[in-house]
């Protein structure tokens, strides 16, 4: 249980597709002027990633990894498949992005309206294939693992373009220097905004080590005091004084 709420706080906060890894900026950028379009978008963005990389994820297991097939058999645990996880990978994404497409549609024309060819697009958005990709890289270890990385990467993504799409919608009214409106000032909140996201890495840097038991302290202060004893001419002339009576 921990290890999944780890991995869920790490993967929106700490490793955030936007702020740590600057993946799909485009459609960040480019959506991200309304706050009912960012919503939309963001939906879409979490529901396929949260499909497709516990998919891309038994694809990994059971087909592309070297030795994965040898489900089917002794003769081919030999086989390699993993020049194939780039176009497996982008089929999967591309058959959920259709789906998506086809649903919104369907149930609401005008976020289908408003989202034009950002929707489509979602297939080839670096994100979606940056959440499989660092799924296979990071070895994560078990399908449930899988798809709680695949929903905290697009929570992720969804809080980083809801939180610009509000920003931008306030600062309309504001007293903007010209040369810093549109894309400039931005970029300056993205930044501003990284910072408060990568601030949360503090959460999950505790020490795993076990706590020093009584003698390992009293160890540690002895061996420090020796240290600063050594420090001092007098004192290891009168130790070496000692050590020498003592021989």
């Amino acid at each position: 249980m921990l290890e999944h709420l780890e991995l869920f706080f790490k993967s929106i906060f700490i490793d955030n597709m936007v702020f740590a890894v600057f993946l799909g900026m485009c459609s960040y950028l480019a959506v991200s002027k309304k706050v009912a379009t960012a919503v939309g978008l963001g939906a879409a963005v979490i529901f396929v990633l949260a499909v497709t990389v516990p998919l891309n994820w038994l694809l990994d297991q059971y087909l592309l990894q070297p030795g994965a097939l040898s489900w089917l058999g002794e003769e081919y645990a030999s086989y390699d498949l993993s020049f194939l996880s780039f176009i497996l990978f982008i089929a999967t994404i591309a058959t959920m992005v259709q789906l998506v497409e086809i649903v919104v549609e369907k149930f609401s024309p005008s976020l289908y309206n408003s989202l034009g060819i950002f929707l489509p697009l979602i297939a080839v958005n670096c994100a979606i294939l940056g959440g499989s990709l660092f799924m296979q890289a990071r070895e994560i270890p078990s399908l449930g693992l899988a798809f709680n990385y695949g929903l905290s990467s697009g929570i992720g993504w969804f809080l980083a373009i809801l939180a610009i799409a509000a920003i931008r919608e306030k600062i309309r009214y504001s007293a903007v220097p010209a040369p810093l409106r549109g894309l400039g000032i931005t970029f300056i909140i993205t930044g501003l905004m990284g910072i408060g996201f990568q601030s949360f890495g503090g959460m999950l840097t505790g020490d795993n080590e076990p706590p020093a038991t009584t003698e390992e302290v009293v160890e540690a202060v002895e061996t420090e005091q020796v240290k600063e004893d050594l420090k001092d001419p007098k004192e290891t002339e009168e130790s070496t004084e000692v050590i020498a009576g003592i021989d």
